[in-house]
């Protein structure tokens, strides 16, 4: 088992171990924190949508921790607050935009864990895709329900869309970070942040859109 303190090398723009060997990795992750305090004044009257804010704010903060520290428990600071807004959201999904009773929200958020362990191992098996499996596994999950749940979801359905192509990018623009280091030693990774600020802040907007279209009159 790795210990907590290992240190990680696995993206181009870091050099050494010294805390500021990623600075465009780092300072980039004022996007994130950027789009959690706009969502949160929009997000007024809305505590899930506040909620979403928060967790946003801490994948900021936990991503900013992983490219400074680059360490075994900076790396857990950022991937976990990643996966609570994914299966927040999820959530959020289902008992909101779908109207499902909540525990039979509660029930269809937890499948999101079998679901990304079978498709994560897919994505796996694909050459491009295995940089980023796990990943890829939500733009996949948005253009599902989509297709499925279209009717219910109604002009909702294009914001999810919207959101499955932004993160589509984004993931791209993280897979081939260190396949072009060679000719681009800056990297790529920090648009990842970017384009995550921007899609993780469209996503809540989505829900505040939801949500304010069913409230009453």
């Amino acid at each position: 088992m790795a210990s907590l303190t290992e240190q990680i090398d696995i993206y181009c723009e870091r050099t050494d171990f010294t805390f500021w060997a990623e600075p465009v990795n780092a300072v980039t992750n004022a996007a994130i924190l950027l789009a959690a305090l706009i969502m949160w004044g929009r997000c007024a009257g809305l505590p899930l949508g506040r909620l979403l804010c928060v967790i946003l704010a801490a994948i900021g903060v936990g991503s900013f921790l992983f490219h400074t520290f680059a360490t075994q428990w900076a790396s857990l600071s950022d991937v976990i607050p990643i996966g609570i807004f994914i299966l927040g959201y999820l959530f959020a999904v289902n008992w909101h935009f779908l109207g499902w009773p909540w525990w039979a929200a509660l029930i269809a958020t937890a499948g999101f864990l079998p679901y990304a362990a079978g498709a994560t191992w897919i994505f796996d098996q694909l050459p491009f895709f295995r940089i980023s499996d796990f990943y890829w596994t939500v733009p996949l999950l948005l253009l599902v329900y989509v297709a499925v749940f279209r009717r219910m979801l109604g002009p909702t359905a294009q914001g999810m869309l919207i959101g499955a192509g932004i993160l589509s990018v984004s993931i791209t623009v993280r897979s081939i970070d260190m396949p072009l280091c060679a000719n681009f030693p800056l990297g790529t990774h920090f648009l990842w942040h970017c384009l995550n600020g921007l899609m993780l802040g469209w996503m809540i907007e989505v829900y505040r859109r939801n949500r304010l279209a069913v409230a009453p009159a």
